[in-house]
Parts: C-alpha cells; sequence; structure tokens
C-alpha cells in the first residue's frame, strides 16, 4: 500500500501539515489510535507537533583528513557550514585524544530541512524503523553511503561517508524552556509528543513507511 504525503507548511522554521486529514490509513498503528490522535489535532492546533530542527552528523574518528572531506560534503550536501565536535575523553584503543576533532555537524530548520529530509528518506527507501522513534518522539535514522541520496554523485576527492540523522519533533511552547530567564525546568507529560503521534506524523508529511519492530 502506497501512503501519499500531504502539503506542508512551515512556520517559525518548523515543519508541520498544512491541514489534517479527517481519516489516514497508516502503516503500522491501529485505526482507532490514528483516529484518537488526528480528532485531537483538529480540536487543539496547540497539540499538533511539528518538525523543529533536523542534526545530520558524520563521525570519521580520528582522522584530520577524513574529517576535512567529511565538512566539505556536509557544506554541499545542506549549502550550510557545518561545526566541528570534539571527543571528550581519551580512547586510546581508537587512537582518539580528548577534544580532538572526530565528527562534524550542521543542523536545518525551515524548508533547508524539508527539503533534506526529502532527499534523506528517499536514500532509505522511505522506510524508518519503528525502533528509530523514541518515547518522546524524536527521530534518528542512518544513512549507509551518501551515493544513496538522489542527485549525488560521486567524487573521488570525497570518497564515501555514511551519515546519521537527527529529527527533533515538537509542539508549540517547546520554546518556553529554552529561555534564559525561564523558571519552567521540563515540558509537562500531557503536552510532550507521543512515539504514536511522531509515527503518524512522519507519515502524513512524507508518505513514510514504518517498519514493525521484529
Amino acid at each position: 500500500m502506497i501512503y501519499l504525503a500531504i502539503e506542508i507548511t512551515i512556520h517559525n522554521n518548523s515543519i508541520l501539515p498544512k491541514t489534517i486529514p479527517e481519516k489516514f490509513n497508516s502503516s503500522i498503528l491501529e485505526p482507532n489510535i490514528v483516529e484518537k490522535i488526528l480528532d485531537s489535532w483538529r480540536k487543539n492546533p496547540m497539540l499538533i507537533p511539528r518538525i523543529a530542527k533536523i542534526v545530520v552528523n558524520i563521525s570519521v574518528g580520528g582522522s584530520s583528513e577524513r574529517l576535512d572531506k567529511a565538512v566539505k560534503l556536509l557544506n554541499q550536501l545542506t549549502g550550510l557550514k557545518p561545526t566541528t565536535r570534539r571527543a571528550k575523553k581519551t580512547i586510546r584503543e581508537f587512537g582518539i585524544s580528548r577534544r580532538q576533532p572526530i565528527a562534524t555537524v550542521v543542523t536545518l530548520r525551515g524548508s533547508k530541512a524539508y527539503e533534506f529530509l526529502r532527499k534523506a528518506l528517499t536514500a532509505v527507501n522511505n522506510t524508518i524503523k519503528e525502533e528509530s522513534f523514541d518515547n518522546y518522539g524524536n527521530i534518528s535514522f542512518g544513512i549507509k553511503e551518501h551515493l544513496l541520496i538522489p542527485g549525488v554523485r560521486y567524487d573521488p576527492d570525497i570518497g564515501i561517508f555514511g551519515m546519521d540523522v537527527a529529527i527533533t519533533v515538537e509542539r508549540p511552547g517547546y520554546r518556553v524552556l529554552r529561555r534564559r530567564r525561564c523558571r519552567v525546568k521540563s515540558i509537562p507529560k500531557r503536552h510532550r509528543v507521543s512515539k504514536e503521534e511522531s509515527i503518524l506524523l512522519m507519515e502524513i508529511l512524507f508518505g513514510a513507511r514504518i517498519a514493525h519492530k521484529r
């Protein structure tokens, strides 16, 4: 069965459905759960989750040459300047020293996040494993080779890299936590995004198929 994505909208750099469908056939969720979630979203737009950001990470270990190539690759794929991440501790078995640059990361929001995620999902056959969703609705999956991303050609000067894609899903109001003077230390459970809501969101936005946990 093919699950067609619907039209999206971008509000405050977050990605969400432009309209909430009356009915939807989920690839994994029971019909009564889908109906309950959609009904709650229609009744209260503040409950509609949205993709706040996407973080793309390439880890290379202790190789500075490969790190430079990975930085160049992420820049080509996203059009943004990546940052580097350093090791928090020494790992002698892998020849890694504390504070040594070992990975490169870029954060995407808004239209750039949407366009990259569309291509990234194509690279994994538009399929996300059920275990890729955590209990707070966030998602992470890996791409074995960047050449699987549509429109990317092999460059011998760069080589081949795998990467990890982390998707942050939030409801309106989460930004309160990030305010410096905010006294709120956590989001109430009733306002947190559930795993089931995140699954349904990805199916609606991108027509993603969710693979059952074996």
